[in-house]
């Protein structure tokens, strides 16, 4: 039986570098390369995306969408890891957990769309309460979400490791304007009617993520106490690979860095019988963003879906 061949369509940048370096030790593919003078060629680009039978994008929206067009055959399935195709209808969401039946729905995929790094830890804690009517469609939810300077590509990893302002020494928050591009899939997949008030920060580390999401119990159905809701999700969650669930330890201060260098994420539930607080740890480049999108490969191949992560 022959290796399945896949290409990675932007490897230069730091989500394709970190599919290669998933992939590169792998036996049971075939990486597609084209010479780094050539990386650029339009006609080389183009042979490569309809010789491989799964293409990662890992592009700008725009060169994305472009990439899609150059497909010319019924052969070729893509991951997409831009954010131009999450909300678009003929997608198939990336997110495995959140189905039921996974190998079913990715596994048959055409075009997945990868999830973005803030919305795979918001959506890790509010989608499965929606799902499950706990979480009313209309609650005003409220996040917040640390990340390291990866995240932010290599124009800002350069500013974070060279000489640096006095400013970068500390957490920035942005996304002051509240439309933050990864709030359309946190909305639309999660199932809420309105978008989350959402505030990302980025600080002086250079991966791993905190997303956090603050409730008022009396809003949810039946009042949930905070360690309700965390048997709730770890049922929800029961017997999967790459999450997993725990309640926050008396006095415990979670470092946003503490999954980094790990594909999995973990929901640390905390609070009392009128407040909750479920916060996502996990790596940005990975269930954030390159490991999330080889689980997908993985799941669209048949294979183990763990295949070649990072545990």
């Amino acid at each position: 039986m022959s290796k399945p061949k896949i290409y990675i369509d932007g490897r230069e940048g730091t989500t394709g570098l970190q599919i290669e370096q998933r992939l590169s030790q792998r036996r049971d593919l075939t990486l597609l390369t084209i010479d780094p003078d050539k990386r650029k060629d339009l006609d080389e680009r183009k042979k490569c995306l309809n010789e491989a039978d799964i293409a990662f994008l890992c592009l700008p929206d725009g060169a994305a969408r472009e990439a899609v067009e150059l497909i010319e055959n019924e052969h070729t399935r893509v991951i997409d890891a831009s954010t131009a195709h999450r909300t678009i209808r003929g997608w198939v969401y990336g997110f495995p957990e959140l189905y039921r039946y996974p190998g079913e729905v990715i596994g048959n995929a055409k075009r997945v769309a990868n999830p973005g790094c803030h919305a795979t830890g918001f959506l890790a804690s509010v989608a499965p309460l929606v799902k499950l009517h706990i979480l009313p469609e209309d609650y005003p939810v409220t996040c917040f979400s640390l990340t390291g300077y990866s995240g932010g590509g290599k124009k800002m990893i350069a500013q974070y490791e060279g000489e640096k302002d006095e400013a970068l020494f500390s957490p920035r928050i942005y996304g002051l304007n509240l439309l933050h591009k990864h709030l359309p899939e946190m909305q639309q997949v999660a199932g809420l009617s309105q978008p989350p008030v959402f505030c990302p920060v980025v600080d002086d580390y250079y991966k791993g993520m905190a997303t956090a999401v603050q409730l008022h119990n009396k809003y949810l159905l039946g009042q949930p106490t905070a360690e309700e809701l965390y048997h709730v999700l770890s049922a929800y969650y029961a017997g999967q690979k790459l999450i997993s669930v725990r309640f926050a330890r008396e006095g415990e201060l979670l470092p946003a860095n503490a999954l980094a260098g790990t594909d999995r994420l973990e929901l640390v539930v905390g609070g009392h019988e009128r407040q909750s607080v479920i916060t996502a740890l996990f790596d940005n480049l990975g269930k954030g963003a390159s490991g999330a999108a080889v689980q997908n490969m993985n799941i669209m191949l048949g294979l183990d879906e763990t295949t070649g992560l990072n545990l």
